[in-house]
């Protein structure tokens, strides 16, 4: 099928063009636009849980939402602060939405007040946010914040980050591209690259008229769009110069390339979709965007490498071929040479280097989970001022850490009383508010806790009122329980999605070499590139170093949602990079090569491809350090960190110790799986004859 894809793509390249370029112009049309209709906040708990039920049931009683969304700072003198704190709070009650306005209290040193508004439960939080912020936009002694205002404000910054990474990132991928392909070769990948991000923007607009999927998703379209589609075009365009330098006539070199490394290719972008995808087993839609986004980029990244390569090799043809040859023999030999002087002591290389991988990746054990928090808000948004104001000068006020919804008619009056009461003995409750009857037999219980909204003594809180037995059903919300919620969906989820991983991980990797033992080894090579990755989090975002450098505030700890989406990402990539090896090391052995000198072959083969790869990769994803969003900035250094770890040590050290270790038995796999491969037929085609390829120079 690939070959006959190469063929139609080839046989008239400039109509294959000329339809790229009507794609290129619908999909940034209906596209494009993407960015504006996902959502901005939230994703972080899931809708089944036990703190999402409470909410909706106070909000069906109420008809607002059931906590404050905005929260207005008021700042003045002793003389004027009740005057203005009257003003604002009238000028907040005449926003449409609002439906409710409250005077928080006033600071310690009497110089400002809060004013909380609670937003009706049937509008769009963002629209009463912008018209808030416009009411009191140009008055300086008001500053706008509150939950609502934070979503808007995340919303705004994604976008303005996106358009800084890929200013950033565009002329750096260029250069190395110039540098890596040489010459008109470094236009392919950014062709694809482009096509890339805009067919999976035309995706998810699609999805999301489905489901919500958040803006956080479109960080990774970018980053991981740019990189798959760089990694693919490369090694299309390494097999084909490969091809050509044998002798081979365009078409011949085309129709090679299509049936090896086109397959290797798609390979590759089944091990990343299906990595991606196991993201969406988590009732979370946070990873659950992440994971569809992440699947789709890689299919469309396939697609788009597979489709418009062709056309573009056959236009170029043996323009492509490198100037100078002696180089790339040179790069050849000397990844041939290392692969063997690895392989003359495997039994060390191997133990030391996973050691060392191991001693990295340990600290990721102690990870301390935290959830989303004022701290993923930038320093110098308005609605990190009000934050870090209540927290400074208020003692934590206008927070509700815990609050109860209760399922009672107004007869259980007294009972409902009696409950608040043993809400109120229990360890680390400060006080509580007399039980509110809200009708349709709902009362609303709140009890103020000191400390952190979500920290350890509310969350203890929110454990012990669980715990409790009364004679009619309740439910616990607030920012602890919500983050309690969020923990327990990870851990009930977190084996299946491990399994579903490993097991269709394996089956891809089964299907393309044939054996049980490479799939297996891959795997828990991957577990230690993760674990690798993920450790510079802790080092720098739990343990709060870096913070001028990368402009975030710690809040000692990770959030676990995100570190899932990183670990499922720096997984999927070292995968993507493994197939690429085991493709060409399988295609050498099965041309008659022996067991070490495959393994030598496929990595000069692909040595430099890899490395070029995971450089330019790192390189797209890496970037979004840059990002003001600290959930974005440890996506890019985890990333850039496993690509490069895997690249330069993994593929590089590891691999060839461990296949050099094993010998045959790298490729075993029982008699009844023998026969059902050999009958699905699936290979990596016939091998190249070519015995010093040019990879990559020009």
């Amino acid at each position: 099928m690939l070959e006959r894809l190469g063929s139609l793509s080839a046989a008239r390249p400039r109509r294959t063009l000329l339809f790229l370029l009507f794609f290129l112009v619908l999909a940034g049309l209906v596209g494009g636009p993407v960015a504006g209709r996902l959502e901005s906040g939230g994703g972080f708990a899931t809708d089944s849980s036990e703190s999402s039920r409470a909410a909706a049931q106070l909000e069906r009683a109420t008809g607002q939402q059931s906590a404050p969304g905005i929260v207005l700072l008021v700042e003045g003198g002793a003389d004027d602060l009740a005057q203005r704190t009257r003003h604002a709070t009238d000028e907040l009650a005449a926003v449409p939405g609002i439906v409710e306005t409250t005077a928080a209290g006033r600071s310690r040193d009497g110089e400002a007040a809060l004013v909380t508004g609670t937003i009706s439960a049937t509008v769009d939080d963002e629209e009463v946010a912008e018209a808030v912020v416009s009411r009191f936009d140009g008055d300086e002694r008001v500053v706008v914040g509150g939950a609502a205002v934070s979503g808007l404000q995340i919303g705004e910054t994604v976008s303005e980050d996106l358009a800084r990474a890929e200013l950033i990132a565009f002329p750096l991928l260029i250069l190395l591209a110039l540098l890596f392909f040489r010459g008109r070769a470094a236009l392919l990948p950014l062709v694809v690259g482009i096509t890339t991000v805009l067919g999976t923007f035309l995706v998810l607009s699609g999805v999301n008229e489905v489901y919500g999927l958040s803006i956080f998703a479109l960080n990774l379209v970018i980053g991981l769009g740019l990189g798959l589609a760089i990694d693919y075009t490369l090694f299309l365009v390494t097999r084909f110069r490969e091809e050509l330098g044998a002798g081979a006539s365009t078409a011949d070199a085309i129709r090679t390339t299509m049936s090896s490394a086109g397959r290797t290719v798609a390979f590759s972008a089944a091990t990343v979709a299906v990595a991606l995808a196991t993201l969406t087993l988590f009732p979370l839609g946070f990873a659950q965007s992440m994971g569809i986004a992440g699947a789709s980029v890689a299919i469309v990244a396939a697609v788009a490498s597979l489709a418009i390569s062709p056309a573009l090799l056959a236009i170029w043809g043996a323009k492509l071929l490198p100037k100078d040859e002696r180089r790339a023999a040179v790069a050849y030999d000397r990844w041939h040479r290392l692969a063997h002087a690895v392989m003359r002591r495997p039994g060390a290389v191997a133990a030391v280097t996973a050691a060392l991988m191991l001693v990295v990746a340990l600290p990721a054990a102690g990870v301390r989970w935290t959830p989303v928090d004022a701290t993923s808000v930038p320093a110098e948004l308005s609605s990190r001022v009000v934050s870090d104001a209540i927290e400074r000068d208020f003692g934590g006020a206008g927070a509700t850490p815990v609050t109860v919804a209760i399922d009672a008619p107004a007869s259980e009056a007294s009972a409902v009383d009696a409950f608040a009461a043993q809400v109120a003995a229990l360890d680390g409750v400060r006080s509580v508010a007399p039980p509110a009857d809200l009708g349709r037999d709902t009362w609303r219980v709140t009890a103020t806790v000191p400390g952190d909204p979500a920290g350890a003594t509310a969350r203890d809180v929110v454990a012990e009122v669980r715990a409790l037995d009364p004679a009619f059903p309740t439910a616990v919300t607030g920012p602890a329980a919500e983050f309690a919620d969020q923990q327990e969906a990870i851990g009930s989820r977190l084996p299946i999605a491990v399994l579903v991983l490993c097991g269709l991980t394996f089956l891809v990797l089964w299907l393309m070499t044939g054996s049980v033992v490479l799939p297996a080894k891959a795997i828990v090579m991957n577990a230690l590139t993760v674990g690798a990755a993920l450790s510079p989090l802790l080092f720098i975002y739990q343990d709060g170093r870096l913070e001028g450098l990368l402009g975030f505030t710690s809040n000692g700890g990770v959030e676990p949602t995100n570190f899932l989406v990183t670990a499922a990402l720096v997984f999927a990539l070292s995968t993507d990079y493994g197939v690429f090896l085991l493709g060409r090391i399988k295609e050498a052995r099965d041309g008659g090569e022996s067991e070490r000198e495959a393994v030598a072959v496929g990595l000069a083969r692909t040595g430099r491809v890899v490395t070029a790869a995971a450089i330019l990769l790192a390189v797209a994803i890496g970037v979004f350090s840059t990002s003001s969003i600290p959930f974005i900035q440890q996506i890019g250094i985890a990333t850039a960190v496993g690509v490069l770890l895997d690249a330069f040590v993994v593929r590089t050290l590891l691999v060839p110790a461990l296949m050099a270790l094993l010998g045959k038995w790298n490729w075993w796999s029982p008699r009844p799986l023998r026969r059902l491969h050999e009958r699905i037929g699936i290979s990596e085609g016939p091998p190249a004859p070519a015995p010093a390829p040019a990879p990559l120079a020009g």
